[in-house]
């Protein structure tokens, strides 16, 4: 028998958790700390003298509101960045493969963040940051690819639901480094070494993600099926000419050969067709409008801001808060982790929805009371940490995977990368109104969230199949069989091994597992 391949001297369980640690876990602390890396740095005195452009701490009136107007602009030109780094992996995530990727979007993280740390104008801190937004939104849509290919099913779940882990462990840690640096007062130290911090995540996931095996489902497409059993005998730590590493490249062969007579084309997406194509790409893009929508960037970026300007708490007060709710939302992910593969994507997406939008409704009425109101202030801010345990139950990492799950193979980076890049478009809308809203309509501006997320668990329940414990190559079995969209959830409740059972019959074996039978109507 074949020995078992290794990388970096690792395989199997150790390979996986070397993926984790090197590549996975840096890369998305770099999309939580330089997403909400400025909400905290706003108001601080060097920062003010520095751009004075977007002052709104010192100013009052109609100058007051066209800095705000000024500063959601400036925010929200990371996720600019993002969005086009996001769709541009439909393409160079095919060609090129998934490191390739993640390589050149750490590479970009960098550069900005030395733009941004090093600026003395407004002009170059924004270059700056639309190119940091350009790296972490390649990095956003193709490590979650990459990580669900190199994944088994049973741990699928598990391993991507950490991403959204590192997302908070990177707010945390902006946060709390800001208030850190907050407490020196004087000098623009107390924004640039902030920032600058950020450049040492950058430099891990760029000495390390080639050492790391590349996705074997990318590999299959590419027609190097050695490679790609090679890797496969790596990450699942097993013999090349083991049956479990033969039966894993004939699935991938059957799915890719299922799926050969479409080209990968974009247009496609709009297209239903026996795969229903159009359904799951739609399943993807309503998913990421929630995950915004839904109030979760309004809270991760600007809680210094609700707690300052929404209530009137004063600046050390403010971010001592705001490191507190971001310290509990990573502490909350961790629910995620034992929940999203014990009870199902599903479970997860309407108690993480349901949550959110009770929340925002209790901090609308909270907030509709004068900053004076001592009890009003003290409920908005236990409605606000609240909010942040409901929301990495579900979308905080569960919505990048999912998207992940439901697409077809020829066109999963395509459909993740699009997603993904319409996740960044609502973050930038988020960034961009958030600073005017809570000062013009203050309260009014949580019951919009309030109403989105309200729609959230009845848009699951009916549309959004179960993924839990399937195969990539199974679900692509489920939806081009069940009988219809509003049918499918039905289906796939009641076919749980189906896909296996057609790749068996395909190659003329008994079927694995006797079908359910569904109840009658």
């Amino acid at each position: 028998m074949a020995s078992t391949n290794t990388f970096l001297g690792l395989k199997g369980s150790a390979l996986s958790l070397a993926q984790i640690l090197l590549v996975v876990c840096p890369s998305f602390i770099l999309f939580g700390y330089n997403q909400s890396g400025i909400g905290g740095l706003l108001s601080l005195e060097a920062w003010t003298e520095t751009f004075p452009e977007i002052d709104t701490v010192h100013y009052t009136g109609a100058t007051k509101s066209h800095h705000s107007t000024i500063q959601g602009v400036v925010v929200a030109t990371f996720t600019l960045g993002a969005l086009v780094g996001a769709l541009s992996c439909s393409y160079t995530g095919e060609k090129y493969g998934r490191r390739a990727v993640i390589f050149a979007g750490a590479v970009c993280t960098l550069i900005g963040e030395i733009l941004e740390c090093s600026s003395f104008g407004l002009a170059q801190f924004i270059v700056g940051r639309i190119i940091i937004g350009l790296g972490v939104g390649q990095l956003s849509a193709t490590v979650p690819v990459w990580q669900s290919e190199c994944s088994s099913s049973k741990n699928r779940g598990k391993h991507v639901v950490l991403d959204g882990m590192f997302i908070s462990l990177g707010y945390t840690l902006e946060s709390w480094i800001d208030y850190g640096f907050f407490t020196i007062k004087t000098g623009s130290v107390t924004w640039r070494a902030p920032i600058a911090i950020a450049i040492f995540f950058s430099l891990v996931v760029l000495l390390t993600v080639y050492m790391m095996p590349e996705s074997p489902r990318w590999l299959m497409k590419q027609n190097r099926v050695q490679q790609a059993r090679h890797n496969l005998s790596a990450l699942k730590g097993l013999p090349e000419d083991s049956s479990e590493i033969e039966a894993e490249i004939t699935s991938i062969e059957f799915s890719l050969e299922d799926t050969a007579h479409g080209a990968a084309k974009l247009k496609d997406l709009l297209k239903m067709g026996e795969d229903k194509l159009s359904y799951r790409f739609f399943l993807c893009i309503l998913l990421q409008f929630f995950q915004q929508m839904s109030g979760t960037n309004l809270i991760s970026v600007y809680s210094t801001v609700i707690f300052q300007q929404g209530l009137g708490m004063d600046s050390a007060t403010s971010r001592i808060l705001s490191g507190g709710t971001l310290t509990w939302k990573f502490l909350s992910c961790f629910v995620a982790f034992f929940t999203i593969d014990r009870f199902g994507r599903r479970a997860v997406f309407m108690v993480s929805g349901g949550g959110m939008a009770l929340c925002m409704v209790a901090l609308a009425v909270a907030t509709s009371f004068p900053h004076s109101n001592h009890g009003a202030s003290v409920a908005a801010a236990f409605f606000v940490y609240l909010f942040c345990f409901f929301t990495p139950i579900g979308f905080l990492g569960a919505n990048f995977l999912y998207c992940t799950e439901v697409a077809p193979i020829r066109l999963r980076v395509a459909m993740a990368s699009i997603s993904t890049a319409n996740h960044w478009l609502w973050n930038f809308v988020v960034a961009m109104v958030t600073p005017v809203a809570i000062n013009n309509i203050g309260y009014q501006y949580y019951i919009v969230y309030a109403c989105i997320g309200a729609c959230i668990p009845i848009s699951v329940f009916f549309l959004y199949p179960e993924t839990m414990g399937r195969s990539l190559e199974e679900l692509e079995v489920i939806f081009k069989d069940s009988p219809s969209v509003m049918g499918t959830v039905r289906y796939a409740k009641y076919k749980p091994r189906l896909a296996e059972n057609e790749i068996a019959q395909s190659k003329g074996e008994p079927a694995l597992q006797t079908e359910k039978s569904q109840p009658e109507a």
